[in-house]
């Protein structure tokens, strides 16, 4: 992979998603299946399922969680590698923020589950992923979704303002992952909680794969590793570190849920 910007490298997976977005925008058209679609060709990469023909990215993921809040569109259109949502414990009067909200399943269940009191807000940079998830939120009829146009490693909010961090499979696109960590703790309520789906690459990751910048996009190649993860975290504030993994998505990569809070 050629040396780029953090600029570049953004604008590089915004580009991706936003044809990703307008793919999804076709009713006639499918969204694939995962952020890990981007190298499907390769034979040492899983896209929509693994070898067991069990689904490893994409909308598959939520069949045997609580979706109720989320049009079938919004579910069908993830590309996300987990379900943060069934790992976040939310109640009634909480604000969720979904880092890289993509066409909206995750905030919409959340606010469904925060409701009538809380609120949820999708953050994301790519304006067609801003309308589908809009659109999907109308149509879901709840009005405590919200979407905002930003970067996650900028995030456009107060400080101590939301309870609950969520995100799937968005924070290895970054190219300042402790940026965007440190931006999560920020914006958390003391005592708030951090529950996201991300890719946690292996400590013996090729260099090869670390130079694709289709495994970049595919959310492989800029995982950051099992210590790295924790080590972020702790330096970005936030204890209690847990992070267990849940499928293979990559010869060299899992999907994982990532936890953590901010202190008291």
């Amino acid at each position: 992979m050629a040396e780029l910007t953090d600029t570049e490298l953004r604008e590089h997976v915004r580009a991706k998603y936003s044809e990703a977005a307008l793919r999804m925008a076709d009713r006639d058209a499918t969204a694939g299946c995962g952020c890990g679609c981007a190298s499907h060709d390769a034979p040492e990469t899983t896209c929509c399922s693994d070898v067991a023909d069990a689904p490893v990215f994409g909308g598959e993921l939520y069949a045997e969680h609580d979706t109720i809040g989320a049009t079938d569109d919004a579910i069908g259109a993830s590309l996300g590698c987990g379900v943060p949502t069934a790992v976040a414990d939310l109640h009634d009067g909480e604000t969720v923020l979904d880092l890289g909200s993509g066409a909206g399943a995750d905030v919409l269940i959340s606010a469904r589950r925060v409701a009538p009191t809380g609120r949820a807000i999708g953050l994301d940079m790519t304006e067609e992923m801003l309308e589908l998830a809009r659109a999907n939120a109308a149509r879901a009829g709840l009005p405590n979704a919200e979407f905002v146009k930003g970067y996650i490693e900028e995030i456009p909010l107060d400080d101590a303002s939301v309870d609950v961090v969520i995100s799937n499979c968005v924070i290895n696109l970054a190219a300042d992952k402790s940026r965007v960590l440190r931006e999560a703790a920020r914006v958390l309520r003391p005592g708030g909680r951090f529950a996201v789906s991300d890719v946690i690459a292996d400590a013996d990751m090729d260099e090869a794969t670390r130079a694709d910048m289709e495994q970049w996009t595919g959310c492989v190649s800029g995982a950051l590793t099992h210590t790295e993860y924790e080590q972020a975290l702790a330096a970005a504030g936030l204890v209690d570190v847990e992070i267990d993994e849940t499928h293979r998505v990559h010869a060299h990569a899992a999907s994982a849920i990532v936890r953590a809070r901010r202190p008291e």
